[in-house]
């Protein structure tokens, strides 16, 4: 549900900005799509953040034999 909301919330801002600025610059839809682009990639990346996260809060990474950060070797 978070990962999903990430992606949704990054692309409706970049959505909102890119919308705005046109209005403001009069360059209707050029900012609008650069904006879109832009949010819906750093919604990927928060999703890809957000998703590597879960994978060592609920330890799957040591039992693939992968050290916790800290731990020693």
């Amino acid at each position: 549900m978070r990962i999903s909301a990430e992606m949704i919330a990054a692309t409706v801002v970049g959505l909102l900005i890119g919308w705005g600025l046109d209005r403001f610059f009069n360059t209707m839809p050029l900012l609008l799509v650069l904006f879109v682009i832009l949010g819906a990639g750093a919604g990927g990346l928060n999703a890809y953040r957000a998703a590597k996260g879960y994978d060592s809060a609920i330890g799957l990474g040591r039992a693939m034999g992968k050290p916790k950060q800290g731990d020693k070797e």
